[in-house]
């Protein structure tokens, strides 16, 4: 059991650090909390988005009445859910005033604890406590969440920064009227540039030179592959995760067979199918890749087909040419997408159309994103929302772009031209 006197002390220099060494905290957009329903509250994404200065914010929102633990603090490498207890017992000493009065419990990589669930799911109900977790492991995810907490959970998905919230940290008012106008517009369009190229992890976007940003982003992949990948999984052959972590890296924005992966690599050194596929599953269950399926009635087609790969921040993607700019912006699309909660997939018949999306309503809308439309593009890329559009029955469509914008009629069809940088400020 963990002593007393060690737990004090990792809760009073907890609280110190937060008090009066973490200042500017970016408020996140999205993020609700209940108010009333008494559930455990859980914070889960990709390493290093930004879950902990939530936290942070909480425990400064409610100081008076809240711990912080971080399970990853090598102090605490012996703790066991029998310790949640004493701890308790530990911060009521601390602050005696506190007896009886609703506490805030602020657990940061809850996944490190075994049993977790069924002490937060008690103190919640059965006692004046808040609860808000952390995590970055697949287990702490809606579908892989312990049954003891079913339907007593509240989980929301922090995701590295969205443009709006780059421009939050830059000491932009995004609210301020006019403000894509003017010279405020060629500032947003700097940002933006910065912004898809290095992606929206926070600590990166803090970072003055772009040594530091390469540097930091390489730490970042380094601890994705082996803690949430080797480690997590107990990952064997390292030679075949190197080479899928590669190709997934690389192929981001496209779609990606497996099949062929298989038939071109496994003569090159042993393993099997089904390896490949668990490998591959362990990258969508660490939140490092997410994918979107074929747009298609028959559920059959969606699975017979191969999925189109997207990473969880731009940062991260493995850029070679200058052609990747293209594939980059379609990535931060997807992102603009998927924080809206719509349902995605991607439209390849005849022509292609890179989203379609489903909307809460079940309303369906394509979108198609081009680096630029140029002469040997614009036939192609029009064609392709066109077709989307007349299988789905409707008369409108978008084309994203990097910085054109405008509108066309074709077919009766008729094409919205808009910037990705313009179209984000709305979300």
């Amino acid at each position: 059991m963990i002593s007393k006197e060690l737990l004090k002390e990792v809760i009073i220099t907890n609280e110190e650090f937060i008090t009066q060494q973490v200042k500017k905290i970016i408020k996140r957009e999205g993020i609700s909390f209940p108010e009333i329903l008494n559930k455990v509250v859980i914070l889960y994404g990709v390493r290093r988005s930004g879950k902990t200065y939530i936290l942070y914010d909480l425990f400064k929102k409610y100081k008076s009445q809240a711990i912080y633990i971080d399970f990853e603090d090598e102090r605490l490498i012996d703790f066991k859910t029998k310790d949640f207890e004493v701890l308790k017992e530990v911060f009521l000493e601390l602050k005696p005033h506190l007896i009886g009065k609703e506490l805030v419990f602020l657990f940061d990589e809850i996944q490190n604890i075994e049993g977790w669930e069924k002490y937060c799911r008690r103190i919640v109900e059965r006692e004046k406590v808040k609860v808000f977790v952390t995590g970055s492991s697949s287990r702490i995810m809606p579908m892989e969440i312990h049954t003891s907490l079913r339907g007593r959970a509240w989980s929301i998905e922090i995701t590295p920064f969205s443009f709006r919230e780059y421009l939050h940290l830059k000491g932009m008012d995004i609210k301020e009227e006019n403000i894509i106008y003017g010279s405020k517009k060629a500032l947003i369009k700097k940002y933006f540039s910065e912004y898809i190229k290095w992606g929206g992890f926070p600590e990166v976007l803090l970072l003055k030179s772009d040594l530091e940003k390469r540097k930091v982003i390489k730490e970042y992949l380094e601890a994705m592959f082996f803690k949430d990948l080797v480690e997590r999984f107990n990952i064997t052959n390292i030679h075949l995760l190197k080479t899928l972590t590669e190709k997934l890296f690389s192929s981001f924005s496209t779609k990606l067979s497996l099949t062929a992966f298989y038939k071109q690599y496994k003569e090159k050194f042993p393993f099997s199918k089904d390896t490949l596929f668990s490998y591959y599953n362990y990258f969508l269950e660490s939140m490092l890749i997410f994918e979107i399926k074929k747009f298609s009635e028959s559920s059959y087609k969606r699975l017979r087909n191969p999925a189109k790969i997207y990473l969880a921040d731009t940062g991260i993607c493995k850029k070679v040419t200058s052609a990747d700019l293209g594939r980059v912006l379609e990535n931060v699309v997807f992102w603009g997408l998927r924080k809206k909660g719509e349902e995605i997939f991607y439209f390849d018949e005849n022509r292609e159309c890179d989203f379609i999306v489903k909307d809460n309503q079940g309303k369906l809308f394509p979108y198609q994103v081009t680096l630029e439309l140029k002469e040997e593009n614009k036939e192609r890329e029009i064609a392709g929302l066109i077709e989307a559009c007349k299988r789905l029955d409707i008369k409108e469509g978008i084309i994203f772009t990097y910085d054109e914008e405008g509108s066309a009629v074709a077919e009766g069809i008729n094409i919205q031209i808009l910037p990705v940088w313009k179209w984000l400020l709305k979300e």
